[in-house]
């Protein structure tokens, strides 16, 4: 506003009317550029924070595994499955040293009695109010270890549905998102079973090596499960997929995300959702 304003002033003393117009748009142009900027640090709760990247990605990363942490326990006792799940994750974001100890002990913080989930979550909403799409990978992260031993018990979705509730994230779109990742896990492992047995085939006569390399991917996944990766059911069109796969890939650019705040260990995270995503749309293609 202030750009307009001055633009047109200065506008008029120089130039007459002609300048005043002039001067309207050039501070249009302004304006619109110093919200751009503005918006990318968070708006006046950024400035007023003294809120930076580096800052954004440490509350991301250790509230992410705390929260972790806490869902880990809602049975009453992190089993062997969380554990390993935890340590899975600690090895695909390639965490050593300090980086490592400080994800255990932000994990170990998140099994204490005294936890506050309400406002861990609350404080990652604070810090990310404009990244929907961060926002909601840090549920989809959540989801990830509730799923880890293959289902998520009633102690664990409640805790999913509070975590949803203190980010903002309507129950709806948390029924979605819950939706897609179990269809994502297992669209996961009908591809590990595919490929390994096309590694086995390798070994049989040449004939059925060239019979295997024509055999398209689609025969061993259903594409009812590629459409669910994308949020889709079986009737959807063309269009639709396209729609989804453009909008999916979009929400877990890795270099989008971690602009945003995402930790750079994190971004194999997003990789491997862009990549599942990807996947299941290549397939769905060869489905037409």
């Amino acid at each position: 506003m202030w750009g307009k304003l001055l633009g047109t002033a200065f506008g008029f003393l120089f130039g007459k009317w002609l300048g005043a117009i002039l001067g309207f748009y050039l501070g249009h142009l302004f304006d619109k550029s110093l919200k751009q900027d503005f918006d990318k640090v968070g708006g006046f709760q950024g400035f007023l924070n003294g809120d930076d990247l580096s800052e954004r990605q440490a509350l991301f990363f250790s509230s992410c595994f705390s929260v972790m942490g806490h869902i880990a326990k809602s049975n009453g006792r992190v089993s062997e499955v969380h554990i390993r799940a935890a340590t899975a994750f600690m090895d695909e974001m390639a965490l050593t040293g300090d980086d490592r100890r400080e994800a255990q002990h932000a994990f170990r913080a998140g099994k204490e009695a005294d936890f506050s989930i309400k406002d861990a979550v609350r404080e990652v909403r604070e810090a990310f109010a404009r990244r929907y799409d961060l926002l909601q990978l840090f549920l989809e992260i959540q989801i990830q270890m509730a799923f880890s031993d293959g289902h998520v018990s009633e102690q664990e979705q409640a805790l999913l549905r509070e975590v949803s509730k203190h980010l903002g994230i309507s129950q709806a779109q948390f029924g979605f998102l819950l939706k897609r990742y179990q269809a994502e896990f297992r669209f996961r492992q009908q591809r590990a079973q595919w490929q390994s047995q096309q590694s086995q085939q390798r070994h049989n006569q040449q004939r059925q090596q060239r019979s295997s390399a024509r055999e398209p991917e689609h025969s061993a996944i259903s594409r009812s499960e590629a459409l669910a990766v994308l949020g889709l059911s079986d009737g959807a069109s063309d269009k639709d997929i396209k729609r989804a796969y453009r909008k999916l890939m979009s929400q877990h650019h890795p270099d989008k995300l971690v602009s945003q705040g995402l930790p750079e260990h994190m971004m194999e995270i997003a990789k491997r959702k862009s990549q599942s995503i990807q996947s299941a749309y290549e397939l769905l293609k060869q489905k037409r």
